[in-house]
């Protein structure tokens, strides 16, 4: 009939979610609102409040894509602090949220404990080492060849390279030596996450500053605590890395109600200073320094970290370091 609209042609396009199940509104999967969808099968299906389309912008952050590979140095001038727990946090929550290739590596010169921290039921618990590695270096040309060398949790797919258990082996590494190693990983993954150690006038951490892409900094909240990581940043300053701090994040770790100091003017000095102040609550699965699963955490420090890990990605766009 003239005039008449012609006939669309069925193809296999036909079968899309939003045609067969009506997904094209958006659902919300948080809140009252996610309740009443499942409540009534769909049919009545609000859309996403508020805190969830937060949340989301939240996670979609973590998400930041990396050009090549990004190395995060986490440190601290105070032992007891928290640092290699939120090493291990940090690298889980990226591992979990992302789709890339992230890996938390045991920098620390005095026989850390990173990998000793990694839930039960590893899926590749490894014993080798960052020395193997250094070792074997002209053996290592595939990322299989590599994972060989590495432990991986289950849940979160975080991979972590271990130290030696011997400070008289991990002492004897080099700024070189460092700097091999991370050169090798940056070709397989895209996330290095360094737990180092509290020595900064030591060789090896200094070469780990150099060429870090952005700096965590983690304190206790306490004066003392606040002070040696302002102090730590005026260090940085002084010796020409003025833009580490700029972009730094702090993490005042092990917050809990009736803290002696006065956060929010701690909270204020380093705001000045640094990119982000974030506050990670008191929570008895890191407390007690052993083996951590981010999935055991209770909700207010998994969110916590996710916006640790926000911050930290929020910078990913920003040039590489030199090295």
């Amino acid at each position: 009939m003239p005039g008449a609209e012609e006939p669309v042609p069925l193809t296999a396009a036909a079968f899309t979610d939003e045609a067969m199940f009506n997904t094209g509104r958006d659902a919300a999967t948080l809140g009252w609102q996610h309740a009443l969808h499942v409540l009534t099968g769909g049919r009545v299906s609000p859309r996403p409040g508020a805190a969830e389309l937060r949340y989301r912008a939240l996670l979609e952050q973590v998400r930041t894509p990396i050009v090549g590979s990004r190395r995060v140095v986490v440190m601290s001038r105070k032992g007891g602090v928290g640092k290699t727990t939120i090493t291990l946090a940090l690298g889980s929550t990226f591992a979990v949220e992302r789709g890339d290739r992230v890996i938390a590596v045991d920098a620390n010169p005095d026989a850390g404990n990173l990998a000793h921290r990694l839930a039960r039921g590893h899926t590749r618990p490894n014993a080798r080492t960052i020395t193997d590695v250094l070792s074997d270096l002209e053996r290592i040309h595939t990322y299989a060849d590599l994972q060989a060398y590495t432990s991986q949790a289950p849940e979160s797919r975080l991979e972590v390279l271990a130290s030696d258990d011997d400070p008289r082996i991990t002492l004897a590494l080099t700024r070189a030596s460092y700097h091999r190693v991370l050169s090798l990983l940056d070709a397989f993954y895209n996330l290095i996450v360094l737990d180092t150690g509290t020595g900064i006038l030591d060789s090896a951490n200094q070469g780990l500053i150099a060429d870090a892409d952005q700096l965590v900094l983690v304190l206790k909240p306490a004066l003392d605590g606040a002070r040696a990581a302002a102090l730590t940043l005026d260090w940085l300053e002084q010796h020409g890395h003025g833009q580490l701090v700029e972009s730094a994040v702090v993490v005042i770790n092990g917050v809990r109600r009736g803290v002696g100091v006065p956060l929010d003017k701690v909270e204020a000095h380093f705001t000045k200073r640094c990119a982000h102040v974030a506050t990670v609550p008191w929570d008895e699965a890191l407390e007690k320094g052993a083996q951590t699963d981010v999935a055991q955490l209770r909700r207010q420090t998994r969110y916590a970290l996710q916006q640790v890990a926000a911050a930290v990605a929020g910078n990913f766009v920003e040039a590489r370091g030199n090295r």
